[in-house]
């Protein structure tokens, strides 16, 4: 588990990394622009595909509704894993196509009009605030079907909201690997397994602390979760320009 002093020593290199060269091109005024391109495409190729987005909430609303036919008042232990359970198969579902669905002719494509820095950017921009979506989306079908024992509800949304990012730009990254890989989304399930599982694990632990009114949530844990979420970000920028040019 991450400490304290492992979370100085992950910002102390993202800030030497923003120093670098390729940090200063991204945040200009031009990559800014080409990112907000590349993000629109994405937004209105999604909205073209309907039948994706719409998948995905028929999934989320018959999870949920099965899980309420099954188990109408859980414990507090029990609702907290199963949620969290869903907002993994939700990510799943949600971010493995960003890649997926693109033909090698279009990476081709794509190559030409932008860099990888900015593309994988958007990438993560787009996933992030669709899986922000669902989560906003399983919070509040869980909390309609299923009993509510929160306490703390605005700190439960901060955790969940958190969560969602976290997981979206994990399995993003993922998706990424896995379409160089022929295609082959079991590259993802197996590569994200042991890195999501910590990921997890310190969401549950977050979220155990909304149950009761006593207990107090560590800070240390939510800066932990914020660092290990910059450190995918900048690890999608350090190697995603290697799967570009293969």
């Amino acid at each position: 588990m991450l400490t304290s002093q492992d979370a100085e020593h992950a910002l102390g290199w993202m800030g030497h990394w923003i120093n670098e060269p390729i940090f200063a091109k991204i945040f200009s005024i031009n990559s800014a622009k080409q990112i907000w391109i590349l993000f629109k495409k994405d937004l209105l190729l999604e909205i073209r595909q309907q039948y994706a987005f719409y998948g995905v909430l028929l999934y989320v609303g018959a999870t949920i509704f099965v899980l309420y036919m099954a188990i109408e008042n859980p414990d507090t232990g029990t609702w907290n894993g199963l949620f969290w359970i869903i907002q993994l198969f939700i990510s799943i579902n949600a971010v493995a196509k960003s890649f997926l669905q693109e033909s090698k002719s279009r990476m081709l494509y794509y190559q030409t009009i932008s860099s990888p820095q900015n593309f994988i950017l958007a990438k993560l921009l787009f996933n992030s605030i669709l899986m922000l979506l669902m989560s906003a989306l399983s919070f509040a079908l869980f909390a309609l079907f299923m009993s509510y024992p929160v306490q703390k509800t605005a700190l439960f949304l901060a955790t969940v909201f958190l969560g969602g990012w976290s997981l979206s730009l994990v399995f993003t990254f993922l998706a990424a690997i896995a379409a160089r890989a022929q295609q082959n989304a079991a590259i993802m399930a197996i590569l994200g397994f042991p890195i999501i599982i910590p990921q997890l694990l310190m969401l549950m632990k977050i979220s155990g602390t909304v149950f009761s009114s006593q207990v107090a949530v560590a800070p240390i844990n939510m800066l932990l979760l914020v660092v290990s979420d910059l450190l995918v970000v900048m690890l999608s920028i350090i190697l995603f320009p290697f799967l570009w040019k293969d």
